[in-house]
């Protein structure tokens, strides 16, 4: 589904932030991508969302050469993906129900084919009552299980979530994680990148560990 070898990547002239990452990321798979702030997390999700390209080495996405990927086909392999920015990227003018039911709207679905699956999600995440404001209205955490939504919503092949857990409390936390394995149960792969050790440990999950640059994998 996603393979690396031997990437790079630097800005400018800089120094590489990036070194000599290769691995690849299996169809079904679960793994957590964790790491020191500042170690190249957020980066790495955006070189597999394609909204960054490397600087030397191959990275191919669902058997792709991303080199090869522009256009209409670069928005075709998106569409197969689920993301969980940590800036949430919600739309004010539209409500929670809306912002969810988007990525479905884009794909020219009727709302009668999918809202009853949108409500029912937004109850799961803890959002019923809160489905018909704007976002501005929403607090942080209300913000980020919206966006979780979002991205689950379309049923991914490959979900992106950077820290989805970090503006909810414990309980919700873990709550959410169980949403992320139930998915994953149906087919979608899962990289969840984060800092929280204690929700790390209640998977039994592939960790890549980011250091000075350089990943490390524990299987």
């Amino acid at each position: 589904m996603v393979r690396f070898d031997n990437v790079g990547l630097r800005y400018g002239m800089g120094p590489e932030v990036l070194k000599d990452l290769t691995f690849s990321i299996a169809p079904r798979s679960f793994q957590f991508l964790t790491g020191p702030s500042g170690a190249g997390k957020t980066t790495l999700l955006r070189l597999i969302l394609l909204s960054l390209k490397p600087t030397r080495g191959l990275i191919s996405i669902f058997g792709t050469d991303v080199s090869q990927i522009a256009g209409d086909s670069l928005t075709t392999a998106r569409r197969r993906m689920g993301v969980v920015f940590q800036d949430f990227r919600l739309l004010d003018h539209l409500t929670t129900y809306e912002n969810v039911a988007l990525p479905l709207r884009v794909q020219g679905k009727e709302e009668a084919s999918y809202r009853a699956e949108v409500v029912e999600l937004l109850r799961w995440v803890g959002l019923g009552e809160r489905m018909h404001v704007l976002p501005p209205v929403l607090s942080g955490g209300e913000k980020q299980r919206a966006a979780i939504a979002r991205a689950l919503i379309v049923r991914p092949e490959l979900l992106l979530a950077d820290e989805p857990t970090g503006n909810v409390d414990p309980n919700l936390g873990r709550r959410l994680l169980r949403l992320f394995i139930e998915l994953n149960r149906l087919g979608t792969s899962v990289i969840i990148a984060t800092h929280d050790f204690g929700l790390m440990d209640q998977v039994d999950a592939r960790r890549l560990v980011l250091a000075e640059g350089r990943l490390h994998i524990y299987d």
